[in-house]
């Protein structure tokens, strides 16, 4: 039999109940809509997780200084200066899995305006920290190494700060702004940087050379850098062999003997990231395999309907093998119906699936990523779905005997 007239025929009757194909269908239609919904919002948070970590910089460690003990009790890292100049400079000269370093000493100072102030972060830095953490300049420029060497005065701002003290629109490059009593000439406003994963907004800080900040914010302690290191690794492979190089380096310049503690701590970021990638990976997951039982449920629907449908026509199977018709061209009509029962229903659950994760993103402000290989391999498979549970009716179908199909009432 031709197979356009066999899909005719099996489109003809599964038209003949549209209410009861629709019916049929829906197990597939939820089970493929699920899925392409979970999918899509779980693609858009993993997309979020690397948007901000990405954000804080690529193949980046924090080194932290140690923690103060007194009666038992411990401060925590960075109660205690236990990291030097020195140690920054041996990581940056020594290890060659080390790309660039550079200082953070932080504090909350207010920024202080010809009409507005603005309490925020001030961190004393090196240019090095810009590329660390991929943050280019909007106006103006970063301060530079000779700024650092010779403690000049001068200061770049995050755009919250600029939109806070200037207005969004206004240019302050030039102008002058107070921090504490101390006047800074504005030399560069940073790009937006949006979020961190815990919701601090990056922008709301300013950046100062790090000789500059010891001399007038904070006040040295001389060799110890009182502050966080940030180590950029050469590359997203070499950042744990980086991080054992570094850990290696500075409990030796330390003195530490084997079975002492580290007197200081290293955070992998890259480690962080991948466990909270890990973490929505290992939810989207689940929610897509249980999504997935609808469309099993959907098919042993296909397959029970196409049971009764086989049941029904049986007199109309006798009559179309007494005029000629073979078993496999019977078994390919039924089957053809399955699968353009699932079909469809995969087809319409892409586009409910689709529809709900707009919604559910644009009303609880959910990020969401649409895959088109999601929604091929849904597609496919609800295909698969129709001829698996099809199968079975479909050959039951094709191996009735004519003369008792012919007498069936």
């Amino acid at each position: 039999m031709n197979p356009l007239i066999t899909l005719r025929i099996a489109l003809r009757a599964v038209l003949r109940n549209k209410m009861r194909s629709f019916l049929t269908t829906l197990g597939i239609i939820i089970g493929v809509a699920a899925v392409i919904a979970m999918m899509a919002i779980g693609a858009g948070a993993k997309a979020q997780v690397e948007a901000a970590f990405s954000a804080m910089g690529t193949n980046l460690l924090i080194i932290l200084p140690g923690s103060t003990t007194s009666g038992g009790s411990f401060g925590g890292y960075g109660s205690m200066p236990t990291l030097t100049w020195d140690d920054m400079a041996a990581i940056k000269n020594e290890i060659g899995t080390v790309r660039l370093v550079a200082p953070s000493l932080r504090s909350t100072q207010s920024l202080v305006s010809e009409e507005m102030n603005w309490t925020t972060s001030v961190t004393g830095t090196t240019p090095e920290l810009f590329q660390i953490r991929a943050w280019p300049i909007a106006q103006g420029e970063a301060f530079t190494q000779q700024d650092v060497d010779s403690g000049t005065k001068v200061v770049v701002l995050g755009q919250t700060v600029v939109d806070r003290l200037y207005g969004p629109t206004s240019n302050p490059v030039g102008q002058s702004v107070r921090i504490g009593n101390t006047p800074f000439t504005i030399v560069g406003v940073l790009s937006k940087k949006g979020q961190s994963p815990m919701g601090q907004d990056y922008d709301d800080a300013s950046f100062i050379p790090s000789s500059t900040f010891a001399h007038r914010i904070q006040g040295g302690l001389g060799k110890f850098l009182i502050g966080q290191i940030y180590v950029q690794a050469t590359s997203s492979e070499t950042t744990g062999r980086a991080l054992a190089d570094v850990k290696t380096l500075l409990r030796d310049r330390h003195h530490l003997q084997p079975g002492i503690d580290d007197d200081f701590s290293i955070r992998n970021l890259a480690e962080i990231a991948s466990a909270q990638q890990d973490s929505a990976n290992t939810i989207t997951t689940l929610l897509a395999s249980v999504a997935a039982v609808s469309l099993v449920v959907g098919g042993i629907g296909i397959m029970n309907i196409m049971l009764v449908s086989v049941t029904e026509r049986t007199r109309e199977i006798g009559v179309r093998m007494a005029i000629g018709a073979k078993p496999m061209s019977i078994l390919l009509q039924f089957l053809i119906e399955a699968l353009v029962l699932s079909i469809a229903g995969g087809l319409i659950g892409v586009s409910l699936g689709v529809g709900v994760a707009w919604w559910l993103a644009a009303k609880f402000k959910w990020p969401m990523a649409i895959q088109v290989d999601v929604i091929v391999v849904s597609v496919l498979f609800s295909a698969l779905v129709g001829i698996v549970f099809g199968l079975y009716p479909a050959r039951k179908a094709s191996q009735l005997d004519p003369i008792d199909a012919l007498r069936y009432e």
